[in-house]
């Protein structure tokens, strides 16, 4: 029997019921992820995470958490500052390339302090998508640019800013969600874009990043490669494109199972991330329902995935010493457009 099975589960509260725990301690899912639901103050959040791994029975079991900036942020004030998103630093890039590179650096690290002191082994990003005019909102100000020039320099410097701190970074949404017209959460996005234009802009931030240890999918059909199926569950668009083109061979995770882009049952779903070549499948909400029809389409992680999984957590250190005042106190003094005081 291996360790644990491919899956990275959400809980449904600030603690663990005695159904969760007894749940977790008999599915064994690989890793967990936190929301704003499970989020109250810095003990409980220590003492959650440390129940989750103690279900499992492993102290280093992942524990990941959406910690971008701007609208999509679970630790706030007083957990943490608020942050801006990324289409500031995007910004700030666009006036001063030297100075944007630097703060995106320093805001990751600055999510590293504030992760690492609770608990936490990975942060949901950085968001490599490349919009285009008109797209859908749910990317919007979570990209960095409209360029995948300036969002492939934006991202690697996040994604090396949590690595600094002892944080692994999650890009996403692979093999890009810029050009979607609707929302994944709530339907699924069609684009009908060439090959050459996904090429050309959608690609190049996820090839240039695709040595990072992991990256979640994106639920969206692109025509031209799959008409079918959503990258999360196409063995085309993950084969070919994924793998193949983009040479991605970090721990793939699907983003969330229960989002309503998907088609089928929770099992159905399950069943076909996994045939689609994804390492591990996402469920967040903590549904308990959900999660047992998850589990039982869910495989023992084994093989490649086991490998990759390993190789992801291999890369988690202490982290760098940095000083993490100076460090609040030049990326404030970045983001107003001013010289840090020595």
């Amino acid at each position: 029997m291996s360790e644990s099975k491919a899956m990275i589960l959400g809980v449904s509260g600030l603690v663990l019921t005695g159904e969760e725990r007894a749940f977790l301690a008999h599915e064994r899912p690989w890793g967990f992820i936190l929301f704003a639901r499970n989020i109250a103050e810095p003990n409980q959040i220590r003492e959650l995470v440390a129940a989750l791994r103690d279900a499992v029975g492993r102290p280093g079991a992942p524990v990941f958490i959406d910690q971008e900036g701007g609208r999509v942020q679970r630790l706030r004030p007083p957990l943490a500052q608020n942050y801006p998103p990324a289409a500031e630093l995007g910004a700030l890039y666009a006036r001063d390339r030297e100075a944007g590179l630097r703060a995106a650096w320093l805001m990751s690290r600055l999510h590293a302090f504030d992760l690492a002191a609770l608990g936490f082994t990975a942060d949901c990003m950085p968001v490599l998508d490349v919009p285009v005019e008109g797209a859908h909102d749910v990317i919007g100000s979570r990209a960095y640019a409209k360029n995948a020039d300036v969002v492939t320099a934006l991202g690697r410097a996040a994604a090396e800013g949590l690595l600094s701190g002892g944080v692994l970074p999650v890009v996403k949404h692979m093999p890009g969600h810029g050009r979607a017209f609707s929302d994944s959460h709530m339907a699924l996005p069609v684009v009908d874009a060439s090959l050459a234009e996904l090429r050309a802009h959608d690609f190049p931030p996820f090839a240039a990043l695709a040595g990072m240890p992991m990256a979640m999918t994106a639920h969206v059909v692109y025509t031209a490669i799959d008409p079918d199926a959503p990258a999360t569950t196409s063995r085309k668009v993950i084969s070919q494109i994924v793998r193949g083109e983009i040479g991605f061979d970090g721990l793939l995770m699907s983003d969330d199972v229960s989002m309503k882009a998907l088609s089928g049952d929770f099992g159905q779903r399950t069943a076909a991330i996994f045939a689609a070549g994804c390492d591990v499948v996402l469920h967040c909400n903590g549904v308990m329902d959900e999660m047992t029809a998850v589990a039982a389409r869910t495989p023992e992680l084994a093989g490649d995935a086991l490998e990759r999984a390993n190789a992801a957590l291999a890369l988690l250190s202490p982290g760098a010493v940095e000083d993490e005042q100076a460090t609040r106190r030049e990326f404030a003094a970045l983001m107003e457009g001013r010289t840090a005081a020595a």
